[in-house]
């Protein structure tokens, strides 16, 4: 316990009075004592992983695109991922700022998520700088979110879920407020980040594995790190909310997450299939059916849910890129330098 002195008296903040959400004992602004370690591992995590799209070079990429080399179903791939992450990887960083934070009452928790949104931030340059490099039309990339069905679908689910969290008047101190809450950081750490953007970087990277689109594909594999850790601190954060109020997990809620959670990756395979009409570079739409079933299978384990799908990875090589099974391990054993670096370099 650590004292501090209040207008005249003396206390001492206890570590136990911290609390995750619905804190009114300990100062919001206080960090220490830590009670939430792992919190700020994952802040240090996001330190250490900084990246600037700049640092990247994108000469291969302009020569390549200019080309005849590329067919009209890559860039169709390119373009609808980048028409996807442009928008979503900006609803990410709006729910952070407008949403998560004011709800979240504790520091170390809070000092995670204003390093998630400057990630977010640089994300949304990334594909800026991508579009302004390949010469694109900036019109039709950024606007694909209301004129491509499947990149649209998946926005509005997003935006649905946050649309409660913005009300004013909105607090977590009732069970149903909570409750609202509590699916928000599963629609956006679990659904969003966790499913969504994973099927994507799954197409990307493959180019890259064929010596394609590099900076691109550098540049997803950077954006990948970063949302490996926003997935690890979404999940304990979870975790941790449960914990602290059970009565919020109860059947009724973990069975309306599971049916949240179907239909998002119903979403998912409508916008693979609409990227992969037909098949590119060893990928097909069917094969990702499987893909984002099993990645789904692993998000609801994390969060002590059944497994729905019980279907098999199609991708060994994004497993052994990424390790689906225990993300932290992308980060101890794969990559061997990165570190305020302008490249990667991989065992």
């Amino acid at each position: 316990m650590k004292k501090t002195k209040t207008a005249g008296s003396e206390k001492r903040v206890n570590v136990t009075e911290k609390r995750l959400i619905n804190c009114h004992a300990v100062d919001v602004n206080q960090l220490m004592p830590l009670k939430y370690k792992w919190a700020w591992e994952h802040y240090l995590n996001g330190c250490a992983n900084h990246w600037m799209p700049n640092e990247v070079p994108m000469g291969k990429d302009i020569e390549l695109w200019k080309s005849d080399k590329l067919s009209e179903d890559e860039r169709r791939v390119i373009m609808r991922n980048l028409g996807f992450f442009s928008t979503a990887e900006s609803l990410v960083g709006n729910n952070l700022v407008l949403a998560i934070f004011r709800h979240v009452t504790n520091p170390e928790a809070r000092q995670f998520l204003l390093r998630q949104s400057f990630e977010e931030a640089i994300h949304t340059h990334a594909f800026l700088y991508i579009v302004e490099s390949l010469a694109l039309d900036q019109g039709e990339v950024f606007n694909m979110y209301n004129e491509i069905n499947s990149i649209h679908d998946k926005d509005k689910f997003e935006m649905q879920i946050t649309e409660d969290i913005l009300k004013p008047g909105f607090t977590t101190s009732t069970q149903e407020g909570a409750q609202k809450f509590l699916e928000n950081l599963i629609g956006y750490y679990i659904i969003m980040e966790g499913i969504f953007f994973y099927s994507g970087f799954a197409m990307i990277l493959s180019f890259l594995r064929q010596n394609k689109m590099v900076g691109i594909g550098e540049q997803f594999q950077y954006i990948l790190r970063d949302e490996t850790v926003h997935l690890n601190f979404g999940i304990d954060l979870i975790n941790g909310i449960k914990e602290e109020n059970p009565g919020l997990w109860s059947a009724e809620f973990q069975a309306k997450t599971a049916e949240k959670i179907k239909h998002a990756v119903e979403l998912e395979i409508k916008y693979a299939e609409d990227c992969l009409p037909r098949g590119i570079l060893g990928l097909t739409a069917p094969m990702f059916r499987d893909y984002v079933q099993h990645i789904a299978d692993r998000r609801l384990e994390r969060i002590g849910m059944k497994a729905l799908y019980k279907s098999k990875n199609p991708f060994p090589w994004m497993s052994e890129t990424i390790d689906l099974g225990k993300e932290k391990n992308f980060f101890e054993t794969r990559v061997t330098e990165y570190q305020s670096a302008s490249s990667l370099s991989w065992s």
